[in-house]
């Protein structure tokens, strides 16, 4: 009995291929009424020579999402059913998803004042970071953490959370999460939680239980016995990077390194338990160019997503070139080269740099030996 079946082989006249008879045609309708594909017709696309991404170089412009998530502050309620008020960046390859490349969620959040985004929790990991204003606490297993400009606050998955706004403003920052990550390889659970903050949770400290515990540079607390993958430090508030990244340009200038390129530092943020990233499958990093610097095209495994925290300059994806300023997020797909060009000044970074917040699935593919880079120089690194 014959079935209708998905699979359709052809047979072609080209290199590399079995030559073209009667016998053939036979054999291949066998395959597909048994569901068979033979790897010969299909090596070049599930084999090719080095990666080829389904995602594409794209830039979202921060005014426009902005004003579009502002719009949708005063139509779209935050409670269930809406749920976040995240509105995320759909890649124009990926057939119409909300994902920002085949592995990386990126979408920005907003939340109007006195609002409260109501508590859930799910398996895919998360972070928050803030390119500006401040008076949103985000809770996390009851503990309110402050969020303000610059910081990097990640989320381990199944933990819960919910947010609040405690001021008369409204405030917008980005999300990132492993959502298609975890999508594709059919991982992911969700489930709610309480509707209502409590009022002994919402409250609005300083600093967060966990970053008066882990907080401290090089000091681990005793109490701490049990070490998971996650970061224990629910935030990494932004006048330490920002510290951190004028130390090493001030060292360079001073003779003696300290950047991992000429008017180029950069800093991973790191579980302060263990030195590993943050999140198992998604690295946070900052990187800072001072005015006139370029740095020297790149590629990797894996994707990435930017978004310009501070400063102007221009940046080279593949064959795109786009002119940045802040807050505006471009995604970097697998393979494809990435450089950019500081023209930052006085006027338009508090830095006087360009400062770039990036994330990336690079702990995915280090983790199944499969990444790779490639420096200008044509060296691969292992």
């Amino acid at each position: 009995m014959r079935i209708d079946t998905p699979v359709r082989l052809r047979a072609v006249a080209a290199p590399d291929q079995p030559d073209v008879t009667p016998a053939l045609e036979q054999l291949y309708r066998d395959f597909e009424q048994e569901l068979l594909i033979p790897l010969w017709t299909e090596i070049g696309d599930l084999m090719p020579e080095h990666p080829r991404s389904r995602a594409v170089p794209h830039l979202w412009r921060w005014e426009s999402l902005r004003a579009l998530a502002r719009q949708a502050g005063e139509i779209v309620p935050v409670g269930r059913g809406g749920e976040r008020r995240a509105i995320a960046l759909a890649n124009p390859s990926l057939g119409g998803r909300p994902f920002a490349t085949p592995t990386l969620w990126a979408a920005i959040q907003y939340l109007m004042p006195g609002e409260d985004a109501p508590e859930h929790r799910h398996t895919q990991h998360a972070f928050r970071f803030v390119v500006e204003g401040t008076g949103v606490w985000t809770v996390v297993g009851g503990d309110p953490v402050p969020m303000r400009r610059g910081d990097f606050l990640p989320q381990a998955g199944w933990n819960w959370h919910a947010h609040h706004n405690a001021t008369a403003e409204p405030m917008a920052w980005i999300d990132g999460l492993d959502i298609p990550l975890q999508y594709f390889t059919e991982a992911q659970f969700f489930e709610f939680g309480r509707d209502e903050i409590p009022d002994e949770e919402r409250i609005t400290p300083d600093r967060s239980r966990s970053e008066r515990l882990w907080g401290h540079p090089g000091l681990r607390p005793l109490s701490a016995t049990s070490l998971t993958p996650p970061s224990p430090l629910l935030a990494y508030k932004w006048e330490f990077t920002d510290r951190a990244l004028a130390d090493q340009l001030a060292i360079e200038v001073e003779g003696y390194g300290g950047t991992v390129e000429p008017g180029h530092a950069a800093v991973r943020f790191a579980n302060p338990a263990t030195g590993a990233d943050v999140l198992p499958t998604v690295r946070a990093e900052m990187h800072r160019v001072v005015r006139g610097a370029e740095t020297a095209p790149v590629r990797e495994t894996g994707s990435s997503v930017y978004q310009v925290f501070d400063g102007s300059g221009t940046v080279m994806v593949g064959d795109r070139t786009w002119t940045v300023g802040r807050g505006d997020l471009f995604v970097v797909p697998s393979w494809e080269p990435f450089s950019a060009r500081s023209e930052a000044g006085a006027t338009d970074s508090d830095s006087g740099a360009l400062d770039l917040f990036r994330f990336s699935d690079a702990p995915v593919f280090e983790a199944l030996r499969l990444d790779r880079t490639q420096h200008s120089n044509g060296k691969d690194d292992r």
